[in-house]
């Protein structure tokens, strides 16, 4: 029998809750006005230059605590008010809109932010301020084997759950948040009838169970074992970039395909940044957040982890992003808030088609 949604979702709170007592040790509760804490569900190379230089720029040191999306809410619930947190970076809409109703981040005002971030890859404002922010995005790709499909049969989203792909489908498990994430995007625009439906087809459509991560997708595309498969665009750039022989042959197997650019564009997703609810030092943490923004800091969100820069009128160039097709795609402008609205209804969609 498969586990419940609600069984689904206490498991990954105990999960959370090791996660905490896996964690670093306790940073310091005397607040200094030049320590700024970071929890980061961000483990990227990269963003060691990213705290660099805002470190450089600013004399205010960066103390950081890592763990996954889980660990984090769950190690910010235990500390209540008490918790030394001032900056919370997770990697997903859905875990910073998750995160957000639990009461987790703080409603903040930024003029930088404002101008720099489109509203689409932010948090709902309200009277009090805005309480997420979206610093990067990826986009949520299809991969096929050019064997086996052809491109115009996965031109959409809408048209992974068609029949002619019958045995062809590897996803990650549908629970994932990349992939409520975009269920969620497109079952906003399909209505809910439609929308389970669709999920239906999909689920029709596998070629096995749901397993592994979306590079693991990507590669049972190259290897045969489906045709057709769903991935964030950075996990195939980095296949793009890499020097083992083993990725090169992978990326020479498969296809990339930015899906409904004659529609509504291909779903975006982000990796966001939110000032925690007590905050201590909230002045530090804002300044961070407005640095996320700058060309700068997009520079190294780009080149650092192969994402796509989330400020307005930020261009860089990224060779692996290139070959993939990532320059100048149309992405899905449907706002981000709209979509965690309705990640709830999508999970309960996925339990009655029997989406793992």
């Amino acid at each position: 029998m498969r586990p419940t949604a609600s069984l689904r979702l206490t498991r990954r709170l105990a999960c959370g809750l090791l996660a905490v007592l896996t964690l670093t040790a306790p940073l310091a509760q005397a607040q200094d006005p030049k320590v700024l804490n970071v929890y980061s569900a961000r483990h990227y190379p990269g963003d060691e230059q990213l705290y660099a230089a805002f470190t450089q720029a600013t004399g205010i040191r960066i103390r950081r605590v890592d763990s996954d999306d889980a660990g984090i809410v769950a190690r910010l619930r235990a500390e209540g008010a008490a918790s030394p947190a001032d900056v919370v970076l997770l990697v997903d809409a859905a875990r910073m809109a998750a995160a957000d109703a639990q009461g987790l981040f703080r409603p903040i005002r930024s003029a930088k932010l404002d101008a720099a971030i489109p509203p689409e890859l932010r948090a709902a404002p309200t009277p009090q301020g805005v309480t997420w922010t979206g610093f990067s995005t990826r986009a949520r790709v299809i991969v096929y084997d050019p064997l086996r499909v052809r491109a115009e049969d996965v031109a959409t989203y809408e048209q992974l759950a068609d029949p002619r792909l019958k045995g062809l489908l590897c996803t990650r498990s549908g629970s994932h948040p990349y992939n409520l994430s975009l269920f969620a995007s497109v079952i906003e625009r399909l209505g809910d009838d439609k929308g389970q439906q669709w999920l239906a087809g999909l689920v029709a459509n596998m070629a096995r169970p749901p397993k592994g991560g979306d590079t693991d997708q990507i590669r049972a595309v190259a290897s045969g074992e489906c045709g057709v498969a769903l991935t964030n665009s950075y996990y195939l750039a980095r296949l793009v970039k890499s020097d083992r022989p083993e990725d090169r042959r992978v990326v020479e197997r498969v296809r990339v395909v930015f899906p409904n650019q004659a529609t509504t564009g291909t779903h975006v997703n982000i990796a966001g940044a939110a000032v925690a609810r007590h905050a201590k030092n909230v002045e530090a943490a804002i300044a961070f957040l407005e640095f996320l923004a700058s060309p700068q800091a997009q520079e190294y969100f780009a080149n650092g982890n192969n994402e796509f820069p989330a400020a307005r009128g930020v261009k860089v160039d990224n060779p692996a992003l290139r070959a993939i097709g990532g320059d100048g795609f149309k992405a899905d402008p449907i706002p981000l808030a709209v979509v965690a609205r309705n990640l709830s209804k999508v999970q309960q969609m996925l339990d009655r088609v029997g989406y793992p």
